[in-house]
């Protein structure tokens, strides 16, 4: 019987944890959790305003916002967005900045 067949099985949850680290994704996937978390970080009134959109490779979050007022409080609203956005996350898991982009 060959080594394969004698081995147990292990979760795929172990296995998927394992390739991300492996690979060097595991990284970007804990960025990209800034997605889903964004109203409870932000709140509801910028959330119904904005749609995250992605991150970049250098921590980079793509944020759409509905109109160039909110653009511009936002910008300025930047610092203390990105404390909450980080808050809890490791060094090299944080998001660097946010660039704003107008919504379409």
């Amino acid at each position: 019987m060959s080594d394969r067949r004698r081995r147990r099985p292990v979760p795929l949850g172990d296995v998927v944890s394992q390739y991300l680290e492996r690979s060097g994704l595991e990284r970007r996937v804990d960025q990209a959790h800034v997605i889903p978390e964004w109203e409870d970080a932000v709140g509801p009134k910028i959330a119904e305003v904005t749609a995250p959109l992605s991150v970049s490779a250098d921590g980079t979050l793509m944020v759409a916002v509905a109109t160039h007022s909110w653009m511009t409080e936002l910008s300025l609203m930047e610092p203390e967005l990105l404390r909450a956005l980080n808050s809890g996350r490791e060094e090299g898991r944080r998001i660097g900045r946010i660039r704003w982009v107008l919504r379409r």
